[in-house]
């Protein structure tokens, strides 16, 4: 056990953010909005003595343009970022959401925490740095379909 702890990405960092999650939802409940979670991970994790950053911006790139910008709920000491849910359950498109914040960062981890269940609900997400590989010219044959046409 001990030995693949250590081999989790931020492992130490990412236990406390989980024991900061397990108080807040023991001690609000569920059923509030996803801002009322938010704020109160905010200053629970601030009280952890955690550096931590409210809806982070997340620019996406396309061939070098800034072509939108996301915000991410929470950045934790600038390398993992919260996705927060207050939902039923939690389904593919909650994971994919935060799968495509990481693609579009330098960030590898990102716990996905629910609030709106009757239990506790949380996935950890990683998405490393060597996978998130991006074209930065168009395909050759797309360049030379557009000039066909």
């Amino acid at each position: 056990m001990e030995g693949e702890k250590e081999k989790l990405l931020h492992a130490e960092l990412t236990e406390k953010i989980i024991g900061v999650y397990y108080d807040v939802y023991n001690e609000v409940g569920h059923g509030f909005l996803e801002t009322v979670y938010r704020k109160a991970m905010q200053i629970a994790l601030a009280e952890a003595g955690l550096l931590v950053q409210n809806e982070f911006p997340i620019p996406v790139w396309f061939r070098g343009q800034e072509v939108g910008i996301f915000r991410a709920d929470l950045l934790v000491a600038n390398c993992i970022l919260l996705e927060l849910k207050a939902v039923a359950a939690l389904d593919r498109a909650h994971e994919a959401q935060l799968l495509h914040y990481l693609r579009a960062t330098a960030i590898e981890l990102g716990p996905l925490l629910n609030f709106g269940g009757t239990k506790p609900q949380f996935r950890r997400l990683v998405f490393q740095n060597e996978n998130k590989k991006t074209r930065v010219h168009p395909r050759e044959s797309a360049v030379r379909g557009s000039s066909e046409a």
